[in-house]
């Protein structure tokens, strides 16, 4: 085909500009359409496109280093297309691919050649009796199983062909015998292995070592993913075995103190995450970073279809604040508390414009989240150096079902805390009934106690936070501690509790404060006596019957 054939070819598929492009510089897979057709859904995912690029390279240093190439399926056509001379796997084995190519390298004339142990006299005789050839290095790319997951309306039919068999056992055969055979699943290994084959000949024993043991992670991480979509297609929760899988982001500086060590993973598909978040500008994230930007989120994630602003410290807001406008909310957020959000994070729900970024500049913050900046947004906020500017698309779904907190030698797993409460979910049982105001701070104030760290009391007043309470060993201490934050202004705010009141101290502090609701779950045997303090002073108090404990 001519280029331009190809070209309309790519553009009577609807693809975007950036695949067809990259399939015009790649005229050695592209000469037949068939060929094409089956490559497609390789290229919609960077590593993915990353292999196919690659091959070629990698053939034609092989080839340079005296190798024959044995090649299988879609990468044999690919190849043989693009005139480079291939062994067909059935030549190897004396038997065709069959059931849709599903079986092809299962064969004791490959497997015999990867596991044969080369300095075992008697592997070797059964070798050379057998007339297997043998193996000396492996180069396997597996099926997009991920990739065929993630597509939008796959069947389960696809997901299911999409399962390699063949790949996995030939790599796990490979690195079982890498005393002698380097075997390769990542592309990024391609040019060591190669240079090491230039300069002597052969891989070091170190290097077979680690390719060995990238390839039972990589196989681990790959089963990982099959058992973890079939598990939940049949609605096991809580399997005998938990297995998770995640992906390295990035390397960190240091952990949450300079002595200890740290990383960054993702999971299979992170999309309300920080993981899927695009740093703009500033220097790297650290461990405390990341934690506090993913409590950020967490909270600003309940406040969905108003703007909403977060400030947050040491994995606790320090002030949220929500608004008509992004910068009403700003405004709100900075002045609950402007000194604890120093050094800070804060997290937006809508772009950020200039004279929102006029005001952020002028205090000292850690990170900045948006789901954009505009363009004099973005000149103003990068003037500073070491800020960081994450952006981050604030409709997209939290697709975690799990919260996984690690112990010692162990890991607790339980669903996320989504719960949300609307006011037909609540129950006044004072007297006094909140007012209409009453109620919408009340919920307000609900969405961000559940996210401040046990034994939790917020003050809000006038859509923001104006006192948080937070990680108390009781409550009554984190409710003076919000108070006091709070000042005068507690003088007609309502206070919300994680979870209830075993005795009526807390709200004696309220009464002294000058609260005029509560909202908290109930449920203690001893409601009546706090119930009975808010009757007496008007106070209206309402329960949720759900409690948020943080630990």
């Amino acid at each position: 085909k001519s280029m331009s054939e190809l070209s309309s070819f790519l553009e009577s598929l609807a693809l975007s500009e950036e695949v067809q492009t990259f399939f015009l510089q790649l005229p050695w897979l592209c000469g037949d359409v068939e060929v094409l057709k089956e490559a497609l859904p390789y290229c919609f995912h960077p590593k993915l496109r990353a292999i196919i690029a690659g091959l070629k390279e990698l053939y034609d240093q092989l080839k340079e280093l005296g190798y024959e190439i044995i090649s299988t399926g879609g990468t044999k056509k690919a190849l043989d297309n693009a005139g480079l001379d291939t062994i067909g796997i059935s030549e190897v084995t004396g038997f065709p691919e069959i059931m849709d190519g599903r079986v092809k390298t299962l064969h004791p004339k490959v497997h015999g050649a990867l596991l044969c142990v080369r300095d075992n006299p008697d592997h070797v005789r059964q070798i050379e009796e057998l007339g297997i050839q043998y193996i000396d290095l492996v180069c396997v790319n597996l099926y997009p199983f991920k990739e065929t997951v993630q597509k939008p309306g796959v069947s389960h039919e696809e997901i299911i062909e999409n399962i390699d068999i063949g790949g996995p056992s030939m790599l796990r055969s490979a690195s079982k015998n890498y005393k002698f055979i380097p075997v390769l699943c990542d592309p990024s290994d391609y040019d060591a292995v190669v240079k090491e084959l230039r300069e002597n000949g052969e891989t070091s024993l170190t290097t077979r070592e680690y390719l060995a043991a990238k390839v039972f992670r990589h196989t681990a991480s790959y089963d990982t993913m099959i058992a973890s979509y079939l598990t939940e297609r049949t609605g096991e929760k809580y399997p005998e075995k938990f297995t998770i899988t995640f992906d390295k982001v990035q390397e960190l500086r240091y952990g949450e103190n300079p002595h200890q060590s740290a990383a960054f993973y993702k999971g299979m598909n992170p999309q309300y995450s920080l993981a899927n978040a695009k740093q703009l500008h500033g220097k790297e994230l650290s461990y405390n970073n990341i934690q506090d930007g993913n409590a950020a989120i967490e909270i600003l994630k309940d406040f969905e279809g108003q703007p909403a602003v977060v400030g947050l410290k040491h994995m606790n807001p320090c002030g949220v604040g929500i608004g008509k406008t992004i910068e009403e909310a700003w405004d709100k957020a900075y002045e609950a508390d402007p000194v604890s959000i120093f050094g800070g994070i804060v997290a937006f729900n809508e772009p950020i414009h200039a004279s929102v970024a006029e005001k952020l500049s002028k205090i000292f913050l850690e990170i900045i989240i948006a789901p954009a900046f505009d363009e004099d947004a973005f000149e103003i906020l990068s003037k500073k150096k070491n800020i960081r500017l994450m952006q981050l698309d604030t409709s997209l779904e939290v697709n975690a079902k799990y919260k996984v907190t690690n112990v010692n030698d162990g890991l607790l797993v339980q669903d996320i805390d989504d719960h949300k409460i609307t006011a037909e979910d609540l129950r006044c049982v004072t007297n006094r009934k909140p007012t209409e105001e009453e109620l919408e701070q009340l919920l307000f104030a609900w969405k961000v106690v559940k996210h401040v760290k046990s034994n939790a009391i917020v003050l809000v007043k006038d859509n923001m936070t104006i006192g948080v309470g937070a990680g108390q060993m009781n409550r009554v201490g984190a409710a003076k501690i919000a108070i006091e934050q709070a000042g005068e202004k507690a003088k007609g705010s309502i206070m919300s509790s994680d979870a209830f009141f075993p005795m009526p101290d807390t709200v004696e502090e309220a009464v002294k404060a000058g609260v005029t609701a509560i909202i908290q779950p109930g449920g203690s045997i001893k409601d009546q006596l706090s119930i009975d303090v808010c009757n007496e002073h008007g106070i209206a108090m309402v329960y949720t019957g759900v409690r948020h404990f943080k630990h």
